[in-house]
């Protein structure tokens, strides 16, 4: 028995209470957005019984009885191929998905940088296009070289080297 409530301690009354306000939680999201969905592994199953019913259900007035017959005896030897997959390897489909979304992530990455670069060199005209090369025989010190300007230390502490 307790003394502060004077009823029999029978665990530990926080893990109750967070499993209660947890299931209430699970309750709530199922009931607003639906049930989550399943492994990676089930929604394959799901969208091969999907896509096997839509092929089945399409009724073509081209296609004889026969060729009708052929089509859902491919998609039963589909199904019969993919199941015992899906049954042996479950979580081989959790982590191809996984590792789809690592692809993906990077790919945004990548184009994000790139998207970054094009408009911050399209923003400075300055640096959109290349400076013109000068003419071989004007001296490298003539004060009217265009690319003497910037020359020694930029504001980043780079020096430039002229090349010419």
């Amino acid at each position: 028995m307790s003394e502060a409530t004077d009823r029999p301690v029978d665990g530990d009354a926080w893990a109750d209470a967070c499993a209660e306000d947890l299931a209430a939680e699970k309750a709530r999201r199922r009931a607003q957005y639906g049930p989550q969905p399943g492994s990676a592994a089930e929604e394959l199953r799901k969208l091969v019984d999907a896509v096997a019913d839509k092929v089945s259900s399409l009724q073509s007035p081209l296609l004889g009885v026969a060729a009708q017959g052929a089509v859902q005896q491919a998609i039963r030897q589909a199904k019969s191929a993919v199941e015992p997959v899906i049954e042996r390897n479950p979580q081989v489909f959790d982590h191809l998905a996984a590792a789809g979304n690592e692809l993906l992530a990077a790919y945004r990455s990548a184009v994000e940088g790139q998207e970054s670069r094009w408009t911050r060199t399209a923003a400075d005209p300055a640096k959109a296009a290349p400076a013109k090369a000068a003419p071989a025989d004007k001296a490298a010190d003539d004060p009217s070289d265009p690319r003497d300007e910037g020359r020694g230390e930029g504001p980043s502490g780079t020096e430039r080297i002229d090349l010419d």
